[in-house]
């Protein structure tokens, strides 16, 4: 059975950290890709950062670059999405999703979706 599941949510400060993490089983971790997405309330899912396992390559959406590191320790199928100087903006519930080859921006593809985590910024 393919699981994803999310920790590491909580209430932080406005320029305050936060690590998420997201643990994968039930697949080949090596051959699949894991992004993280959130989704604020009233708002469409916005793709945040994405790691293909496979060759590490990393993206990030333009709202995170240079404030959120995504990692991927393979020995663990654990993927990390490191928050730094978070923002009232960032306050949403955050997925992992896994998608097979690389990372893609389109959310449709990917296969298996977490629960979510939820992250809140007070100002």
């Amino acid at each position: 059975e393919v699981q994803l599941v999310e920790s590491g949510g909580g209430l932080v400060q406005a320029g305050g950290s936060l690590r998420l993490s997201c643990a994968a089983s039930g697949f080949t971790f090596d051959d699949y890709a894991i992004g993280w997405i959130r989704q604020a309330p009233g708002k469409e899912r916005e793709g945040v950062s994405c790691i293909s396992s496979s060759d590490g390559n990393t993206h990030y959406a333009d709202s995170v670059k240079g404030r959120f590191t995504i990692s991927s320790d393979n020995a663990k199928n654990t993927v990390y999405l490191q928050m730094n100087s978070l923002k009232p903006e960032d306050t949403a519930v955050y997925y992992c999703a896994a998608k097979t080859s690389g990372c893609s921006p389109e959310l449709q593809e990917y296969d298996y979706w977490g629960q979510g985590t939820q992250v809140t910024v007070s100002s």
